[in-house]
C-alpha cells in the first residue's frame, strides 16, 4: 500500500483544510496518509517510509514562507522521491504561479523530483475579510477539482506548471518583505482590556515567536508575518501594527448557503479573475 506524507503549514487553518480533502480522496483510493505540522519545533519524521511527499503552504506575498523554506532545507534526503506541492492563497491571481520557485531549487537539492503543482483559492487571513457566502463558494469549487488533483497524485503523474514572466519578477521583488516582517512584528501588541491570557496565540505560533509569562505578552524578533495569532485570537486582542488595517479575525463558516449568489455578489477586488476562477473549477454564476 502507497503511503503519502503531507507537510503542512496553516495559519488560519484554511491550507491544512484543503489537505483534509486531499487526504481523504487519496485514502478512498487505497492509499495512506499521515499528515505533520510545519514548526520551528517539529520532530522530523523518517521520510523513507513514503513514497510521496507532499509540501503545502498558503502563499506569503507572491512566495513560500520562509518557514517552508527552512523546513525543506533540513528534510532528510529524498534519494529521487516523488513530491507534489499543494499551495493556497486569497486571491486567484497568475502573479502566485511562481511563489514554489525558490522550493523547488531546495527540494532538488534534497534530492527530490517535482511532480507538480495545486493552486487553490481560500479566504484570506490577511488585507480584507470575505464573506461567508465567498468562503462556501471556494469550498464549493475545491470539493469540484480535489478529486481529480488527487487523483494526478496517486497515480504519480506529472502536473506540469507554467509560469510566466510576470509572476517569475513578482515574486522575486516582493521577497524583499522577509527583512522587515520580523521588525514588524516586533511591533505587535495586545489590548489588555480584551486580552484574557488564554495563551492560544502562544500556542498557535509556528515559531515559538510569542511568550506569556506573568500577565503579560511579549513578540519577539522572529515573525513571519503568518498572523496565526491574531487571526485565531478569541477576542480579537491583538494589534498588528503597522499591518492592522488588513487584520482578519474569527475562522470562516464554510457552510453558509450560497445559494443564490450571483456574478453580483463576487467581491470587485479582482473581480475577474475569481471568475475565471470559478468557471475553471465547475461553478457557473448568473
Amino acid at each position: 500500500m502507497k503511503r503519502v506524507a503531507f507537510f503542512v503549514f496553516s495559519a488560519s487553518g484554511n491550507t491544512q483544510k484543503i489537505c483534509n480533502l486531499f487526504a481523504e480522496n487519496l485514502q478512498s483510493s487505497g492509499l495512506t496518509t499521515d499528515n505533520f505540522r510545519i514548526r520551528k519545533d517539529m520532530e522530523m519524521p523518517d521520510v523513507s517510509a513514503y513514497d510521496t511527499v507532499i509540501v503545502a503552504y498558503p502563499v506569503h506575498g507572491f512566495n513560500a514562507p520562509q518557514i517552508v523554506l527552512d523546513f525543506a532545507k533540513n528534510l532528510q534526503e529524498g534519494q529521487n522521491k516523488s513530491y507534489y506541492i499543494i499551495k493556497t492563497s486569497g486571491e486567484p491571481l497568475r502573479l502566485n504561479d511562481a511563489s514554489s520557485r525558490k522550493l523547488e531549487r531546495i527540494m532538488k537539492k534534497r534530492g527530490y523530483r517535482f511532480k507538480g503543482e495545486f493552486h487553490y483559492v481560500m479566504p484570506y487571513n490577511m488585507i480584507f475579510r470575505h464573506t461567508d457566502q465567498m468562503a462556501a463558494l471556494m469550498w464549493k469549487a475545491a470539493n469540484n477539482t480535489v478529486p481529480a488533483d488527487a487523483a494526478v497524485i496517486a497515480e504519480n503523474k506529472f502536473r506540469p506548471n507554467d509560469i510566466g514572466v510576470k509572476a517569475k519578477l513578482t515574486r522575486f521583488l516582493v521577497s524583499v518583505e522577509r527583512r522587515g516582517i520580523a521588525l514588524i512584528g516586533r511591533g505587535f501588541t495586545v489590548d489588555k482590556d480584551k486580552c484574557v491570557m488564554c495563551g492560544k496565540c502562544e500556542k498557535a505560533c509556528p515559531v515559538g515567536n510569542i511568550t506569556v509569562k506573568d500577565g503579560k505578552i511579549t513578540f519577539g524578533w522572529h515573525c513571519l508575518g503568518c498572523t496565526a495569532c491574531s487571526f485565531n485570537c478569541p477576542k480579537n486582542a491583538i494589534n498588528l501594527g503597522m499591518l492592522n488595517s488588513w487584520k482578519v479575525n474569527g475562522a470562516y463558516d464554510f457552510g453558509a448557503s450560497a445559494e443564490g449568489l450571483t456574478e453580483k455578489d463576487v467581491c470587485r477586488y479582482w473581480h475577474k479573475s475569481y471568475m475565471r476562477y470559478f468557471k475553471e473549477h465547475g461553478i457557473n454564476l448568473d
